[in-house]
């Protein structure tokens, strides 16, 4: 017998977020979870045939396959290949032209599911919340679950007006508020790495951190998407929505288990605790964006020439605060969250930079660099960079580093994001509070730069980023 019996309801399931990240990560759940049964159901405004349906989910399954084997000897395109199950499913898939803000509509998609339903939301924002409003005046079936995706309001007002709505018809713990960025293999490795052993964690305080950097900087530029880009900005995108995240798991205290209760008020501890640094939104917070120039063998024209930008907005592809979490553990160390588009390399980073050694005896000469713990997300990897007597010159310090490579996990983020949300386990979903903290922590920031308040710096594209600033050890 199926040791999970659900169905997955796609609204939006013809749009892009559903083909090339959904139904993918779809795909390699199944695989691993080979004795659920889920049931796939999708609905959109576009009117699709039965057929075209069916060939649009099995494209995506076989590019999730082929992505898989791509590094194996003899892969090719991986078509022929899907296995027995995924063609199962697919076989066994629908999918309804439908308002999703229409309450018969929504009807015929609930009595479409066969078990109690996961409703993904893979929809504009607006329309989600609108779709909300209906759905709290249904009949939903007991075990009815939500996943909406970022971002979670516009700001701390409307994103504790969702939570007011959402609640009013589900439970918390049944609603996802999805954040791929950190993948359920990536918290683990994070917290294995800082409570499971007596070595780094007692080193992990303002008695001997210096700083943390975390980075997120892209390569690619625009790629099409002005119409939700020019109006959120890098800041709202990446910092708000994931940054912030990474930052609370990173400094967080020990959860008393991986529960999702406990890890998740742990990291609204951290939230709750965070200002800018020095107390001013003006010179703890950074902005500026690209234009054009040359990334590897592309050409990017200058971000207000892309298609669809509204120059006038002064959206930045490029942020940067500096912050600090005011409590007993972390006062006084600066966490500096930045991230990017059209960048000089892609750079997905944690940096742990220690103090200097308080006294180094007299003779030894050499290396002045400070010790460093860098961690790199998606591939998850750690390297602890260490002043050591090097194999030249016994009295000259040289820089080494000692490296590792984290357990990958055997699901996509996306995969991991459906596992939770499929299962009920909240443990990457963001809790309501969080949501509304996390846009209580930016709001001074955007506010100071809509009031032009902080300098537009810009970049070329291609490069480390503006000449003025440090760039974070690039």
């Amino acid at each position: 017998m199926s040791s999970l019996q659900t169905s997955l309801l796609i609204l939006g399931a013809s749009g892009d977020l559903s083909k090339r990240l959904l139904l993918p990560g779809l795909a390699t759940l199944l695989e691993v979870k080979d004795d659920w049964d889920v049931q796939l159901v999708g609905a959109g405004v576009e009117d699709i045939s039965d057929e075209d349906w069916k060939a649009q989910v099995r494209t995506s399954f076989e590019n999730a396959q082929a992505s898989k084997n791509e590094e194996d000897e003899g892969a090719q395109d991986g078509g022929e290949k899907l296995s027995r199950r995924l063609v199962d499913v697919v076989n066994a898939s629908t999918y309804r032209k439908a308002d999703v803000t229409d309450a018969d509509d929504l009807r015929t998609l609930l009595a479409a599911c066969d078990h109690d339903p996961a409703i993904y939301f893979a929809l504009p924002p607006a329309v989600t919340e609108k779709s909300c409003a209906v759905l709290k005046d249904l009949d939903l079936p007991s075990g009815t679950r939500l996943a909406l995706e970022k971002p979670f309001g516009t700001d701390a007002e409307s994103a504790e007006h969702l939570n007011d709505l959402l609640h009013s018809f589900l439970p918390e713990e049944r609603i996802h508020r999805v954040d791929h960025f950190l993948g359920r293999s990536t918290v683990l490795n994070l917290l294995g790495l800082r409570f499971a052993n007596r070595i780094i964690e007692p080193l992990l305080s303002s008695a001997h951190v210096d700083r943390v950097d975390i980075v997120y900087d892209e390569t690619l530029g625009l790629e099409g998407r002005a119409r939700y880009y020019d109006k959120a900005g890098a800041l709202v995108d990446m910092i708000q929505s994931h940054l912030l995240q990474v930052m609370a798991v990173v400094a967080m205290e020990a959860p008393a288990s991986i529960d999702a209760d406990d890890l998740r008020t742990q990291k609204e501890l951290v939230l709750r605790a965070v200002r800018p640094w020095g107390g001013d939104v003006v010179t703890a917070g950074k902005r500026a964006r690209y234009t054009a120039g040359t990334v590897g063998d592309r050409s990017l024209p200058s971000y207000v020439d892309e298609d669809g930008v509204d120059p006038s907005l002064g959206t930045e592809t490029l942020a940067q605060l500096t912050l600090e979490v005011a409590n007993w553990r972390w006062a006084g160390v600066p966490f500096t969250l930045r991230s990017g588009k059209a960048l000089e390399q892609q750079r997905r980073e944690i940096v742990i930079t220690f103090k200097d050694s308080p006294h180094v005896p007299n003779g030894l000469t050499g290396a002045e660099r400070p010790d460093k713990l860098r961690i790199w997300i998606a591939p998850d990897e750690m390297q602890l960079e260490l002043n050591v007597n090097g194999p030249g010159d016994p009295y000259t310090i040289d820089h080494t580093a000692l490296s590792v490579t984290f357990n990958p996990g055997r699901l996509s983020a996306y995969g991991e994001v459906l596992a939770g949300v499929l299962e009920g386990d909240a443990t990457l979903s963001v809790r309501g509070d969080s949501a509304v903290q996390g846009w209580k922590v930016v709001e001074p920031f955007l506010q100071a730069w809509r009031d032009g308040k902080a300098q537009l710096d810009e970049y070329e594209a291609g490069s480390a980023g503006p000449e003025s600033w440090d760039n974070i050890d690039c």
